[in-house]
């Protein structure tokens, strides 16, 4: 794990210095409360009890997929596989977890909950290259967080992976695509990626490479209806069509030009994925015309 500094340099330049970890209960406070500015998620429920133990805290994100957060308390506790122990459970209980979200958030969101990339987040002071290893190497939702606490009430929270439920890229010669995805969440959009004429299965992977070139800080999504890109929280998401794909970029629509039949406004319009603004690709000027666009939208997100 890389070593980070941080410096006060209003009068001077002063080396800012950790100090000893917040009270986990404090942390977990505070991260409740604060659930959508750290990581774009819904607060549900702290301590939701289930068979065998309690989880920590619950939320759902963005895109309506659940997310469970575990808290480190002590230096030798395997939060990985606690975690990946409620992810199971919820997995197998997902009538519970449904009619948490009605009696919180409502039967509409309860509805729209996708399964396609549950979530664990393993938050700590600290963890070690061997849990970074382990995390990589079982491919699974798995987010690891770093944070330290400084003077004057800042927080750091260092993310230390960034895992991907991998997307279906679709050569044109195929008539199959090749992925690694649960068709049995995933199988919506993996069928609608089949059906794509051989030019707009090209257009959908220059898209996605074009995405992934941005940054290393770009991670992706496949949930069942789109694919969504992601920093912190979802930049782009793109969905597919009979004749065209439509990116759907988190931008203020005020500061784009709509052009008809390329770009509109749809902050108003339910829509699958997240964003603002609604970009249609049929051509590969279409796409090229969509790179500053995209670009906005990374650096912006």
């Amino acid at each position: 794990m890389a070593e980070i500094k941080l410096y006060d340099t209003h009068n001077g330049v002063e080396e800012l210095r950790s100090s000893p970890a917040l009270l986990e209960k404090e942390l977990q406070t505070l991260i409740e409360e604060h659930m959508p500015t750290f990581f774009g998620v819904r607060f549900l429920k702290s301590e939701y009890v289930m068979t065998g133990g309690r989880m920590d805290s619950i939320g759902i994100d963005e895109n309506n997929c659940p997310v469970i957060f575990e808290y480190k308390r002590t230096s030798n506790e395997n939060v990985i596989n606690q975690g990946l122990f409620y992810l199971d459970w919820l997995l197998e209980h997902k009538a519970d977890f449904k009619l948490l979200v009605m009696d919180t958030l409502g039967k509409d969101t309860a509805d729209a909950i996708d399964w396609s990339a549950p979530c664990v987040i393993c938050i700590a002071n600290q963890f070690s290259k061997y849990d970074i290893h382990a995390v990589d190497r079982m491919q699974a939702n798995i987010k690891l967080v770093a944070y330290r606490k400084y003077p004057n009430g800042m927080l750091l929270l260092e993310h230390l992976n960034s895992p991907a439920i991998t997307k279906a890229v679709v050569p044109a010669s195929l008539s199959t695509p090749t992925h690694s995805t649960k068709k049995s969440e995933n199988s919506f959009h993996i069928k609608k990626l089949e059906t794509l004429t051989s030019e707009l299965k090209n257009i959908y992977n220059y898209i996605c490479s074009y995405i992934e070139s941005l940054g290393d800080d770009v991670a992706q999504t496949q949930l069942k209806q789109c694919l969504a890109y992601r920093k912190l929280r979802n930049f782009a998401c793109i969905e597919i069509f009979n004749k065209h794909l439509k990116l759907f970029l988190t931008l203020n629509p005020s500061t784009v030009e709509c052009i008809e039949g390329f770009s509109r406004d749809i902050s108003n319009i339910g829509h699958h994925g997240t964003g603002d603004v609604e970009v249609i690709i049929k051509t590969d000027e279409d796409f090229e015309r969509a790179k500053p666009l995209i670009e906005r939208a990374y650096n912006e997100g």
